[in-house]
């Protein structure tokens, strides 16, 4: 049991100082890229706008008098009428997502969980090199903790764009149930484009702090790579 942890600290080990040097240069040079000249780059905004496939019914026009005084009857349905117009189908079919953002989410998503698995072995291996607890000579010791508690910050931030992504999809599809419901107000609709703009500038700045997360933890990690690997001095004597 003991050769069987030994080897797995060893594992991570060896692929936590991997990602230090190789692979979160190469992340970085990634999210650089999309934001330069990949799905984010010179992107006019009014793009970015779908048709709902929700169209708006004739209006009654003439049919409406306007002079008629209204009966008990008329004024209860003009009140049950207030309630919205009941929606048992779309007549073109399923409301669409909007294309433009999920293709984004999907470029978007593999470099969020990316970052999280990234952090969470990072974070076992400084767990694995903190030493037993002992009185004085903790300087080392204290390069660790800051590190990992830089190290489950960003792990806890990149996490949050997840729950980002599920609300930005509960909130469009509220606003696009208002739109079938109440498809003479324009503002519901104007609404929907305004959601999706936003979100397409969320997911800008999404992949700018996942790109400095990256930058930011390799450069914590290699200014301190020595005290993060051996915190303490092997021989304190030689200090005084």
């Amino acid at each position: 049991m003991t050769n069987m942890m030994a080897e797995f600290k060893e594992r991570v080990k060896t692929e936590a100082e991997e990602l230090v040097t190789a692979v979160f240069p190469k992340k970085v040079t990634e999210l650089d890229d999309l934001l330069r000249t990949g799905v984010f780059a010179n992107k006019d905004l009014n793009e970015l706008h779908i048709d709902l496939k929700i169209p708006v019914p004739h209006a009654l026009g003439d049919k409406i008098n306007c002079d008629e005084k209204p009966t008990k009857k008329r004024r209860l349905e003009a009140i049950e009428n207030d309630l919205g117009s009941p929606v048992y189908a779309l007549p073109l079919g399923v409301s669409p997502c909007n294309e433009h953002i999920v293709g984004i989410i999907d470029t978007m998503k593999p470099h969020i969980q990316g970052l999280v698995n990234h952090t969470n072995k990072l974070k076992m291996w400084i767990q694995f090199l903190i030493p037993r607890i002992e009185d004085g000579n903790n300087f080392g010791v204290s390069i660790q903790e800051e590190t990992l508690a830089e190290v489950r910050t960003v792990e806890g931030e990149a996490a949050s764009f997840l729950d980002q992504i599920s609300r930005y999809f509960i909130t469009r599809g509220k606003i696009i149930s208002k739109v079938a419901k109440y498809p003479h107000v324009e503002d519901y609709r104007r609404a929907i484009n305004e959601l999706d703009e936003k979100q397409f500038i969320s997911l800008q700045l999404v992949c700018c702090e996942l790109r400095n997360s990256y930058s930011g933890l390799h450069d914590l990690i290699t200014k301190n790579i020595e005290k993060i690997k051996k915190p303490r001095n092997l021989h304190p004597h030689n200090l005084y």
